[in-house]
C-alpha cells in the first residue's frame, strides 16, 4: 500500500476550511501535516504557521502543498514550494498571469515535481457524461449564465476586486473550465463588455461573445450582483437536441429528458485529491490554462464600462 502524500495547506481561508479541509480528512491518500496562513491557528492541533519558510525550517516532513491563497500570492508560494522538491496543488485560478502559471509548470519540471493546476469545477458529477455526449454532436451553439451574489459567497474580500483577484471572472473562470471540457471544438472570444465598479479595479460584470473552430456561437453572462436564485448554468444546442448543465455541473439533462442530480460542491474536491494523488504517484503534472487564456483573451478583446461603486 502506497503511504499517503504529508500535505500541508497554505492560505486558511473560506475555500480552504469549506471544501480542502473535510476531503483531505475523508481521503486515504493524504495525510494533513500542516497549515500555513497569515491569521488563524492550529487545525485540529497540528503544526501551524505563519510562513511557507517556517514549514520548511521546522523540519516537518512534508511531500506536497495546496495553495489556497489568493492568486495574487500565488507564484511566489509556489516558486518556494517547487524549490524544495515538494509537489504543489494549486486553487484554481492557477495564478494571476498565464506567464506565472507556464513558469510555475517549468520549473516544476525541471525540479521533477507534480503541479497540479485544478479546475474543481470539472469534477461536477455533470461534466463528464456531457463531454462525452457531445463529442459527436453538431454544436449550433451555447449560452453560459453564471450569476451570483459576491457579498454572500465572498463576503468582505476585498483582493477578488482587487488587480489579479479576476472580479466577477473568479467563479466565471468555473464555468469556462467546464466549457473546454466538454466542447468538442475549441472557442475563442469574439467580443466582451466588462463592467468595473468605479472604486475597484476588478469587474463586477460580464459579458463575452464566443465563436467555436466551426463558426456556432457561444455567450456568457457574468454577474456578481445576483439577487434571489443563483444560477451556474450551461446550455448547449446541438443537432440531436439540448444538453443543459445546472448548478455548475452537479444536474445535467440530455435532450429534454429529466434532469440527473448528481453530487453537490463537496463531491469535487475529494476528486480533486484523488486526481492529485494520481499524479503525484506517476510523477507527472497536469498544468491545463485554457480557461485562464480565455479570461485573459476577454480583457483583450473588451470595451471597458466604468459602473456604479461597490461596498460590502
Amino acid at each position: 500500500m502506497t503511504a499517503p502524500i504529508r500535505l500541508a495547506v497554505v492560505g486558511m481561508g473560506k475555500i480552504a476550511h469549506d471544501q480542502h479541509l473535510p476531503a483531505i480528512a475523508a481521503s486515504s491518500n493524504v495525510d494533513l501535516v500542516a497549515t500555513v496562513s497569515r491569521q488563524g491557528g492550529s487545525v485540529e492541533g497540528r503544526p501551524f504557521f505563519h510562513d511557507v519558510r517556517d514549514l520548511a525550517d521546522s523540519g516537518i516532513a512534508v511531500d506536497a502543498v495546496a495553495l489556497c491563497t489568493p492568486p495574487q500570492a500565488r507564484r511566489a508560494i509556489a516558486e518556494y514550494a517547487i524549490e524544495q522538491g515538494w509537489h504543489v496543488f494549486l486553487e484554481k485560478p492557477p495564478g494571476a498571469t498565464l506567464a506565472e502559471v507556464v513558469a510555475l509548470r517549468d520549473a516544476a519540471a525541471a525540479r521533477g515535481v507534480t503541479l497540479f493546476a485544478s479546475w474543481h469545477s470539472r469534477y461536477a458529477a455533470g461534466v463528464e457524461p456531457a463531454r462525452h455526449w457531445l463529442a459527436d454532436r453538431e454544436i449550433r451553439g451555447a449560452s453560459i449564465i453564471w450569476r451570483e451574489n459576491v457579498r454572500h459567497w465572498h463576503p468582505g474580500q476585498d483582493w477578488i476586486f482587487e488587480p489579479g483577484g479576476f472580479g466577477v471572472f473568479d467563479p466565471g473562470i468555473n464555468a469556462l473550465s467546464i466549457a473546454t471540457r466538454i466542447l468538442p471544438r475549441p472557442f475563442f472570444v469574439d467580443h466582451a463588455e466588462i463592467d468595473i465598479p468605479g472604486n475597484r479595479a476588478s469587474p463586477i460584470a460580464a459579458r463575452i461573445g464566443f465563436r467555436d473552430a466551426a463558426g456556432a456561437e457561444i455567450a456568457m453572462d457574468l454577474d456578481f450582483l445576483q439577487e434571489g436564485p443563483q444560477s451556474w448554468d450551461i446550455v448547449v444546442e446541438t443537432d440531436a437536441g439540448t444538453l443543459s448543465l445546472f448548478r455548475g455541473g452537479a444536474v445535467l439533462s440530455i435532450a429534454g429528458g429529466a434532469p440527473a442530480d448528481a453530487a453537490e460542491l463537496h463531491g469535487e474536491y475529494p476528486g480533486l485529491y484523488r486526481r492529485f494523488a494520481t499524479l503525484v504517484h506517476a510523477g507527472t503534472s497536469d498544468v491545463d490554462v485554457a480557461p485562464l487564456r480565455l479570461v485573459a483573451d476577454a480583457f483583450l478583446r473588451a470595451r471597458i464600462n466604468r459602473v456604479a461603486d461597490f461596498d460590502w
